[in-house]
């Protein structure tokens, strides 16, 4: 495998991992490890972590190395309106040209969450979680929005703030309202959809800063 790609395995498996809550805030990130994780050479994992840099999601140190450095009040909220701007907007173009096949396949990502979630595999489910939604953006078509969603590096919401080992007990809703979503986009109910959309993203904000 060439040396590039290799380097784009190695950052599309760390940011996954960082996005989805793998990597926990402020761990360092060390190019021997990461190396025999993805079963690549340090080269491409230091490129991985330049490009990382690049786009704001990890942190160099004073001294050597980088790390992740986590979310602050600001990040959450700041990241719930974006996903809410690009995610109800994709909904709406969505809905215009969603097939069987798509639907069968967001179903699919649900039994996936469902089981994992139940059997506490929880970054399997945080996983799944990242299809979903990343799912919905690619089903709208446009490139141009698949493009600004893909480089906007958007995390999810499972832990909550501060706390880097307490995981957000909502996996049971998180599920009830992505089926509510696939439903609608099923039934062509786009008020719905987008009702319930906004109102998972609300909830998930409000849980990670531990709001009442």
């Amino acid at each position: 495998m060439k040396t590039d790609s290799l380097s784009n395995k190695a950052y599309t498996e760390i940011r996954r991992k960082i996005l989805s809550n793998q990597i926990l805030p402020n761990t360092r990130l060390k190019e021997d490890e990461w190396s025999k994780k993805l079963l690549v050479g340090r080269m491409a994992v230091r490129e991985a972590f330049t490009r990382l840099l690049g786009e704001g999601l990890i942190l160099q140190g004073e001294k050597t190395g980088y790390y992740f450095g986590g979310l602050t009040e600001e990040d959450i909220t700041e990241t719930r309106e974006l996903r809410q701007i690009l995610e109800v907007g994709a909904l709406e173009l969505t809905i215009q040209k969603i097939n069987s096949d798509q639907i069968s396949w967001l179903e699919k990502i649900c039994d996936d969450f469902s089981v994992m979630a139940g059997n506490g595999y929880f970054a399997g489910a945080c996983e799944a979680d990242i299809k979903f939604h990343e799912a919905l953006i690619e089903y709208s078509g446009n490139k141009k929005l698949i493009s600004i969603y893909r480089n906007s590096n958007i995390p999810l919401f499972h832990k909550k703030l501060g706390k880097t080992d307490v995981f957000l007990n909502d996996y049971e809703q998180t599920d009830k309202e992505h089926r509510v979503i696939v439903a609608a986009l099923k039934d062509k109910n786009i008020e719905l959809a987008k009702k319930t959309l906004v109102q998972h993203f609300e909830r998930g904000a409000a849980a990670i800063l531990d709001i009442d």
